[in-house]
């Protein structure tokens, strides 16, 4: 009984021990690996940190490189004109640029050293293309005729500007100066932009602050839109960027670049009724302007000759018309304005007035896809194809374009 007390106690001794290591070796591991949790985790935060301050200052970099790369291109566009023949002896009411000056006096009364000849009334943006001075910009900034134009260039020198050339279809202008090797932007490819990617725009800000930058992002791609002017007139734009860079009068003409550099619009609008909503004309739809100015010396546009309006489901209806889509050939209001142009490529084509055009090369005409916008992907002495209404039966014809000389 003795002997068998004592093995029985061995036994105990002997398990306990084996628990022991292994509980020793458990809390050791689990003690190690809550210690090393603990000891890693403020290293895994500053590693965070150090990503996104990284991060942040590549970008910085990214968009200062940007800046300094195309800003020496841009230039202030300065609008001059001779005011004098705008007063009368009864006050200055009839004066058009009114949003550009407040001469705080009261109509009737007599007015105090007003103007005379040449004063600065307005101003845009551009940017250079070509190191013998052919600058971009919108055609409505150098749109008035009786207006005299000046560039200033970044490095304060100025130039006397010519007007080269306006777009029929698109808010695009070519300005000419004399001078030589000059800095010229690099063009990107509106064709691969995305919403969300960051863009900055450069720009002659409210026709005060030359080369302001704003940063921010594409809002959007493809809109439509109705930019009008204070004069009055309206023109549609279709195919346009839009982003929450800040645009501000003064900026339109002015480039919008990406983070490489590469201008991949032109601003040329902005929605005054909400916030940092502006507008740009994609660069790959001026490309074919910038060649024909480079090639040339002008602008160089085909054209149909048809006089024409929109169909919309509403006018279809209204009219009984057999499609909601389209255009149809109408004269207009004067005796003069004719459906078709005599001696016109549509002319020549056989078109009438009352035909409806309904595509040009397989592109339907409707809300996104407007007939001008369509002739204008094309060139001089191209042949479309056009599928047309004529007589309430539907057939194809081939017109081939022609310049249009204004």
């Amino acid at each position: 009984m003795p002997n068998k007390k004592k093995y029985y106690s061995s036994e105990i001794v002997i398990i306990a021990i084996i628990v022991s290591v292994i509980f020793g070796f458990m809390a050791g591991g689990l003690g190690g690996f809550w210690g090393s949790q603990l000891i890693r985790q403020p290293f895994n935060n500053a590693n965070n940190a150090n990503i996104s301050q990284t991060l942040q200052v590549e970008e910085e970099s990214a968009t200062i490189d940007a800046v300094e790369k195309v800003s020496p291109a841009v230039v202030s566009i300065i609008i001059s004109k001779d005011l004098s023949k705008y007063y009368s002896q009864s006050g200055p009411n009839i004066f058009p640029f009114d949003d550009f000056f407040d001469f705080g006096f009261p109509f009737g009364f007599s007015q105090p050293n007003l103007p005379e000849g040449k004063q600065e009334v307005g101003g845009g943006t551009g940017f250079i293309i070509s190191s013998d001075g052919i600058i971009l910009t919108n055609k409505h900034v150098v749109s008035d005729n009786k207006a005299e134009y000046t560039v200033l260039m970044s490095d304060g020198k100025k130039y006397d500007a010519k007007v080269l050339g306006t777009d029929l279809t698109n808010d695009i202008a070519v300005v000419k100066i004399d001078a030589k090797d000059l800095p010229v932007v690099e063009l990107g490819d509106s064709d691969s932009l995305k919403i969300g990617q960051t863009v900055i725009a450069i720009g002659y800000a409210l026709g005060e602050y030359n080369n302001t930058v704003t940063k921010g992002v594409i809002s959007g791609l493809n809109r439509s839109i109705i930019a009008g002017d204070n004069q009055g007139s309206s023109e549609k734009l279709e195919g346009i960027i839009q982003t929450d860079a800040a645009i501000n009068p003064g900026n339109s003409g002015g480039p919008l670049i990406n983070l490489s550099g590469q201008v991949i619009g032109i601003n040329t609008a902005i929605n005054r009724e909400g916030q940092l909503i502006g507008f740009a004309i994609p660069i790959n739809t001026a490309k074919s302007v910038i060649d024909s100015v480079t090639k040339y010396g002008r602008i160089i546009r085909p054209y149909l000759g048809v006089r024409y309006i929109p169909i919309t489901k509403s006018l279809a209806e209204k009219n009984n018309l057999p499609v909601d889509y389209g255009i149809l050939i109408v004269r207009g209001e004067n005796i003069d304005e004719l459906a078709i142009t005599p001696g016109s490529p549509a002319d020549k084509a056989g078109l009438t007035e009352n035909d409806i055009i309904l595509e040009v090369n397989g592109v339907k005409l409707d809300e996104s896809h407007s007939l001008a916008k369509e002739i204008a992907k094309y060139k001089p002495g191209d042949q479309v194809t056009l599928k047309i209404l004529h007589d309430g039966q539907e057939q194809e014809i081939t017109v081939t374009l022609e310049e249009y000389q204004p």
